[in-house]
């Protein structure tokens, strides 16, 4: 049984006791005179006058009056007291009528008496009452409430809420109880903590692994293309078809690998810090050996926030993305701001349609011009999240085909 329901209970049952406590003593007295406790204040009266106590005293202690036959008015005293309507009970002595024991108070002490026990039965009942809460009360703080909170504190647990504290009040009943419960959910957002931790490193892991293999089968792939363009020995030229095909199903593979890889991980990190420029010159100058990369202009020298890995995937990905959808030469200029330095890539192909612009930095998205061309359609989303991280930023827009601009901030 809930305890508010047993609350309701003790509540509506006490409340019936004092309506029927007050009914009984708010009721008119049947006889009118309870007749029974005056025969007890007569034979109290007669046994304290036998005792020899004074008559004034007597009349003092018991509210009434003592009316002897020997008192020379006795007839008209007696005459007055009926007239009146007062009590009156022969006084013996031995089997001698001495006088009348009279009681003149109308509402006589039994009304007195009767009050005075009201007051007393109240204020019992109010007793009983208060203290019945505040029994009730210490059993909900020691024993319900305790028990709420490890019900509320396990409906978190088991739906995976490790946060969710349970306070601990080791004098308590239940403290040594709670405090387990506490600890064992303590161990288990570490265990919890530990195994995320793992996985998001095995997962950044593959994810790097996966996307760095990428440039170097592009680049294979490239340098297969410009040899067969060169190449005129059919023997060469079919040994280089073979490293083509085979370039190209590890491109499907780690395509596939790359993708299931990153619907789960959240975000690579980037751990970007302070490095020459110059540094960027040469993440261009393997690729251009290969042809087909064109770099113009003075590159800034200064020191710029960059995470050196980072930043080749995202070089790596914008160049690659210029040779799969363009296919035509790839210019790269530089240029300086007064926060920053700019890296602009621009192709000459036909640029993306102004339809599917706002479109293409969005996970998973691939462009009309990607049919029958691999990928993922994480490229250019992963490189606008590395360059964020590297407090820098992406744009892109066409201007005679393509261009990406990359910038990086000064330090």
């Amino acid at each position: 049984m809930k305890l508010r329901y047993l609350l309701v209970g003790y509540t509506v049952w006490m409340g019936l006791l004092f309506l029927y406590m007050h009914t009984v003593f708010s009721g008119p007295d049947p006889v009118g005179r309870d007749m029974v406790y005056y025969n007890e204040q007569c034979i109290l009266v007669k046994s304290d006058i036998a005792k020899g106590t004074e008559l004034e005293q007597v009349e003092r202690q018991y509210g009434c009056q003592i009316l002897l036959r020997s008192n020379p008015e006795y007839e008209i005293l007696l005459q007055e007291a009926f007239q009146r309507d007062a009590l009156l009970f022969d006084y013996f002595d031995g089997k001698d009528l001495e006088g009348k024991i009279i009681w003149d108070d109308e509402t006589h002490q039994y009304e007195t008496a009767k009050t005075t026990l009201y007051h007393q039965t109240v204020f019992l009942w109010a007793l009983v009452f208060g203290c019945g809460y505040v029994l009730l009360g210490v059993i909900y703080l020691k024993l319900v409430r305790p028990f709420h909170k490890l019900q509320r504190f396990s409906m978190q647990v088991a739906k995976g809420n490790l946060d969710f504290p349970l306070p601990v009040k080791r004098h308590h009943y239940f403290g040594a109880f709670t405090e387990s419960f506490d600890l064992m959910r303590e161990e288990l957002k570490r265990a919890r903590e530990s195994e995320y931790l793992a996985n998001q490193s095995k997962k950044e892991l593959m994810a790097e692994l996966s996307h760095d293999i990428k440039t170097p089968v592009a680049t294979i792939q490239a340098a297969c293309e410009v040899i067969s363009l060169k190449e005129s020995n059919p023997d060469t030229l079919n040994k280089v078809s073979l490293i083509d095909t085979k370039a190209k199903v590890i491109q499907n593979l780690v395509d596939n690998l790359f993708h299931a890889t990153l619907e789960e991980l959240t975000v690579l990190k980037v751990e970007p810090v302070a490095e020459s420029s110059l540094c960027i010159i040469d993440m261009f100058q393997t690729l251009e050996n290969y042809g087909g990369v064109k770099v113009t202009g003075k590159l800034p020298e200064c020191l710029v926030y960059m995470d050196r890995l980072r930043l080749q995937q995202v070089i790596d990905n914008c160049l690659n993305n210029a040779w799969k959808y363009a296919g035509t030469e790839i210019t790269v200029t530089f240029g300086e701001q007064e926060n920053g330095i700019e890296i602009r890539i621009r192709d000459e192909g036909h640029g993306v349609p102004e339809d599917e612009l706002s479109l293409i930095l969005e996970k998973f998205y691939r462009g009309s011009n990607a049919k029958g061309k691999e990928g993922t359609g994480l490229g250019l989303y992963l490189a606008k999240t590395f360059m964020e991280q590297m407090k820098g930023d992406l744009e892109y827009y066409n201007e005679d085909g393509f261009v990406v601009q990359l910038y990086l901030q000064k330090v």
